[in-house]
């Protein structure tokens, strides 16, 4: 497999992935952006002092969920003390706490807390990824890191592709990544391009007329700027996603159990 040192780098090897799996493993292995390199490095390195005693993933992030899922929530980068620590898309911080919750509530997950890749946490039917895969100084990458990035998003959506039929985008950046995407994959994606906005839908069919159909959402994005103001609230996403499981045919069930706790024998 061509990595970082081979000719385009793991972005350009990405476009002919075979597998969800190959695909990750280029995504972790990828530095074709210095700044994002320096800074993703210089977090873990320096670490907020919550975590000092923990080592920071402090590498690009892979996409997490069922790699056959209907449903596929896109954000927009690892945040600094969050996925760019514990590794796992939307892990480790209050954005994640938010929609992990959301997607417990709407039967995507088995458990309402995501802290780590090792606690338990299942998806089911939905899968999570970003337009950018690290942490961007100031949460703002810049139009050529986006650019460098966007194989992996595109390639991810194409061999979901057999399952996927519907997309929430979670804010306008999410939004106009996945629109890009889209597009340059077949779907007829209307010109000019719709407007992001919370609750906003697109149904989209391919420009060939052939089968297939896949329903874009928008939803507010699950930052705490926006939950901790009332922008947006745990109903108004649990409508988008209730939404999206009633286009997938799923029934908003009671979530899967999470595993039962340990429970400690006293010492004799």
């Amino acid at each position: 497999m061509e990595t970082s040192d081979g000719p385009g780098g793991p972005p350009a090897a990405a476009r002919t992935a075979p597998t969800l799996d190959e695909l990750d493993e280029l995504v972790v292995s990828c530095r074709a952006c210095p700044r994002l390199v320096a800074w993703r490095e210089q977090v873990g390195r320096e670490k907020r002092a919550a975590f000092r005693d923990q080592t920071y993933w402090a590498r690009p992030v892979p996409g997490f969920g069922d790699t056959r899922a209907a449903v596929v929530v896109v954000g927009l980068a690892p945040a600094a003390h969050g996925a760019n620590r514990t590794g796992r898309m939307f892990t480790g911080d209050r954005s994640g706490d938010f929609l992990f919750a959301a997607l417990h509530r709407c039967g995507f997950a088995n458990q309402s807390t995501s802290t780590g890749r090792d606690d338990g946490m299942v998806l089911d039917g939905v899968r999570l990824v970003a337009p950018v895969r690290c942490v961007p100084p100031d949460n703002r990458p810049t139009p050529d890191e986006r650019r460098r990035c966007a194989p992996f998003l595109a390639r991810e959506l194409e061999l979901l592709a057999p399952t996927l039929q519907v997309a929430v985008a979670l804010g306008a950046l999410g939004w106009n990544a996945l629109l890009a995407a889209l597009a340059g994959q077949g779907w007829a994606v209307p010109r000019p391009r719709p407007r992001f906005g919370h609750g906003a839908a697109i149904d989209l069919a391919p420009v060939d007329g052939g089968p297939g159909r896949l329903t874009v959402l928008g939803s507010y994005h699950v930052s705490p700027h926006n939950t901790s103001t009332g922008r947006l609230t745990p109903a108004m996403l649990d409508a988008v996603l209730d939404r999206a499981a009633a286009l997938t045919g799923r029934e908003r069930r009671p979530a899967p159990p999470a595993a039962p706790p340990t429970v400690r024998q006293p010492p004799r």
